[in-house]
């Protein structure tokens, strides 16, 4: 078992930043690979970055490539979301998740156990 708790979250305008972060309760957090995904209102959840559990390996989602960044510190048990240029579609409750088993970075929700509460990010135009 591993709780996540987010935080970071807030109001900023178009092209402003916002880093968030996930912290883990386990003092394995380095077997976890670990993702960020977001839900906008009426939409689904959907995919947004992840790690590896080493931190070797990212992968994003398209419409956030080369304006958001993933990163991790395992002697902290965090992960963080760097979030650049922000825009109004990326106004959502970002949700930190976790894997177990160093299987390397994965983008379905069905691949991840464990979840966060959700830290509302809301982009004013």
């Amino acid at each position: 078992q591993v709780q996540l708790v987010e935080s970071g979250g807030g109001l900023v305008q178009a092209g402003g930043s916002l880093r968030l972060s996930c912290a883990a309760s386990r003092r394995t957090f380095n077997n976890y690979d670990m993702g960020w995904f977001r839900q906008a209102p009426g939409k689904e959840r959907e995919f947004v970055a992840a790690i590896s559990w080493s931190g070797g390996s990212t992968y994003y989602s398209d419409s956030v490539k080369g304006r958001f960044t993933i990163s991790r510190d395992n002697a902290k048990n965090t992960v963080d979301l760097e979030m650049n240029t922000l825009k109004p579609e990326d106004t959502a409750v970002y949700y930190c998740a976790a894997r177990g088993g160093r299987l390397g970075v994965a983008s379905r929700q069905e691949q991840y156990a464990y979840w966060g509460q959700g830290t509302q990010v809301t982009v004013s135009s």
